[in-house]
């Protein structure tokens, strides 16, 4: 099967890549002009540059193609309201759609985020029949990726597009750039981080996404959300293990709830001030007081989602990261 992926050079989309090269599809990567290319121009691909804002370009990377996996979007947490950042995601998955549309490719899989559905304890974890819940931190990313879930599936159901969702969690592996877990992992291993926080999130392994996002081209059903996630865990038990691995000493301060949050005020206050990005926002203070956790139930049964230690998705970041000298 001819694949043309959105996004094919970013975290995910890298690991997409080589799971469709593994099972022997031709892949076309569709990547952002002037993007770094370097965890794919080694890959046996097609490469086309151009901006998902702009249709004919979407429609000439799709051109030939029986699927389309649309993984590109601004995942970036900061600053918390972004014009751009609502273009990209909603606007440009709707070209995606609707180029998908006009060329009748047989499936779609997009990726959303975990964080469209409403999070639970462990007890009673989110699930996809949950809510959006993520609406009061007022984030352009989760209310962005939101919205355009909501416009694929109106899609599905208006149109027949032919669409699956992929929803992961907080993923760990190889090819992570400077921002998210990449981020985490090198302030857990330059001990920036001695702190933690008295909240948690599900954990899962990137390949392990990919796997299933994979398995989507031909199961599944359209018009139906798969959380990809596996492990859920607080963040002293997961900044533990990360620095075990790493080889330092963990993080050993209990933070409280309003502490940190007054902590990510000040820190956003001085941020906009001077006119950089904190380590620590106001918004992300607040997530880190939440427990963030979902059952990937559903994409287990019907994507064959694997479930790959998270300890082994921390190593081979970390042996990433030391490769790349990403910092």
């Amino acid at each position: 099967m001819k694949i043309c992926i959105t996004g094919g050079n970013g975290f995910l989309g890298s690991n997409i890549i080589r799971e469709l090269l593994h099972r022997n599809h031709e892949v076309v990567a569709f990547v952002h002009t002037g993007e770094d290319i370097s965890t794919i121009d080694s890959l046996k691909i097609e490469i086309k540059f151009g901006d998902i804002l702009d249709y004919d370009s979407v429609l000439s990377a799709i051109e030939g193609c029986e699927a389309v996996i649309h993984s590109a979007a601004i995942t970036s947490l900061y600053p918390y309201r972004c014009i751009h950042q609502k273009k990209v995601n909603i606007d440009g998955t709707l070209n995606v759609m609707n180029a998908a549309l006009e060329k009748k490719v047989e499936r779609v899989v997009h990726i959303g985020t975990a964080n469209s559905f409403g999070y639970g304890t462990k007890v009673n974890p989110g699930n996809e029949d949950l809510p959006y819940a993520y609406g009061r931190f007022k984030l352009d990313y989760t209310d962005t990726k939101y919205e355009a879930q909501l416009k694929v599936l109106e899609l599905v159901n208006l149109k027949g597009l032919p669409a699956v969702i992929i929803n992961p969690t907080f993923m760990f592996g190889p090819y992570c750039s400077k921002m998210g877990s990449a981020q985490m992992l090198v302030a857990i291993k330059e001990r920036k981080t001695p702190c933690y926080t008295n909240g948690g999130r599900n954990f899962v392994y990137v390949k392990d996404v990919a796997v299933a996002v994979v398995n989507a081209l031909t199961s599944g059903t359209p018009g139906t959300c798969y959380i990809a996630g596996n492990e859920n865990a607080a963040y002293r038990e997961i900044f533990g293990r990360m620095a075990k691995i790493a080889g330092v000493n963990p993080p050993k301060i209990c933070v409280p709830g309003m502490l940190a949050i007054l902590y990510g005020s000040i820190s956003s206050f001085v941020g906009k001030l001077f006119g950089f990005e904190p380590l620590i926002t106001y918004r992300t203070a607040q997530l880190s007081t939440i427990y963030n956790y979902y059952s990937s139930d559903r994409a287990k049964k019907e994507l064959q989602l694997p479930q790959t230690p998270v300890d082994q998705a921390i190593r081979e970041a970390y042996d990433w990261l030391n490769k790349t000298n990403v910092n």
